[in-house]
């Protein structure tokens, strides 16, 4: 009887509530794996493990033949004829290979294996756990940061800030608190659950749904977002009610709203503009405080030729 074996099977059924079967199968896989690397006596190996006493035995199938010239594959009949009989040659037959250490290795392997089955099954579970939560803003601390990837503990997941979605000037210290993006879960590959940005335009957008109740409400909307992280924002909005003014409503009382996105982002300046159907008004309110003397649309070639005084080139 493997005690070993089994007392680690006990341990994880009860701490971790798995059934026992369940169990047994995944060291049953687990261990036919270990098997078919250091058992060399034979290529098609299974292990099989008693459901009562814990008895752990490795089988291989052999080919019978009168002299062995392939022991990973063959098996001489007169070996054969010890256990059964009316073997003949020619025939496949199922035979123990089972190593003589093979219930440690078994228990090693199983508490290795059930373990990192649960870390894998624990990591899909919290990334199910934020799949609502993709392309929204989360909060968590800083733990530590690495070769300029900042790595965050999002409570029951850990996440990464890596360096090219991070603020430029921003530094980060352990335990500060930090508001990103969620950019990615990583359900499947090795490494961190959760990839966030700060850089990302969006990141633009959920903060002022956060602040702006007219845009969480659907009276206004962002149009378009133009960013470069850590230096100029713009963003382009309009209103689905003609009684809200959707740059003042971005703005807030005493520019309240849009102080608190900027304070968000370490200063990074945010410009609201009037979005506009019209291509020339979008691009004159755009340029705005810059006074333009022409814009030509250039549909084929997609772009828009703007002329402006000299004295207004620096501004525009």
């Amino acid at each position: 009887m493997n005690s070993e074996l089994m007392a680690v099977l006990e341990y994880l059924e009860h701490e971790r509530g798995i059934d026992r079967e369940t169990l047994i199968e995944l060291v049953e896989e687990s261990l036919t794996a270990a098997a078919r690397k250091s058992i060399t006596t034979a290529d098609d190996v299974t292990v099989r493990i008693d459901r009562v006493n814990g008895d752990i035995q490795a089988w291989a199938k052999l080919t019978l033949v009168e002299e062995v010239s392939s022991p990973e594959q063959e098996l001489s009949l007169a070996e054969a004829r010890t256990r059964e009989p009316e073997a003949q040659i020619g025939d496949v037959v199922d035979w123990e290979v089972t190593p003589e250490d093979f219930g440690r290795i078994a228990a090693q392997t199983a508490k290795q294996a059930i373990m990192y089955r649960l870390r894998q099954a624990e990591k899909k579970g919290i990334c199910e756990d934020f799949q609502d939560q993709l392309n929204q803003l989360i909060t968590g601390v800083v733990r530590r940061v690495e070769r300029g990837d900042v790595y965050v503990d999002f409570s029951r997941a850990e996440g990464v800030l890596k360096y090219s979605e991070r603020i430029p000037g921003e530094d980060y210290q352990s335990g500060d608190h930090i508001t990103a993006l969620l950019a990615e879960i990583n359900a499947d590959r090795p490494g961190p659950s959760l990839y966030v940005s700060r850089a990302h335009p969006d990141v633009i957008r959920r903060l002022f749904e956060r602040e702006v109740t007219e845009i969480a409400e659907g009276l206004v909307q962002i149009r378009e977002v133009a960013r470069e992280a850590g230096y100029r924002t713009k963003i382009a909005v309009a209103s689905n009610d003609p009684r809200v003014d959707p740059v003042g409503a971005c703005v807030g009382l005493r520019g309240n709203r849009v102080k608190t996105v900027v304070r968000e982002l370490g200063g990074e300046k945010v410009d609201i503009i009037r979005w506009d159907p019209d291509v020339r008004i979008f691009v004159t309110n755009a340029l705005q405080p810059a006074k333009l003397s022409n814009v030509v649309l250039d549909e084929a070639e997609g772009c828009v030729h703007v002329t402006v005084p000299e004295d207004q080139l620096s501004l525009a």
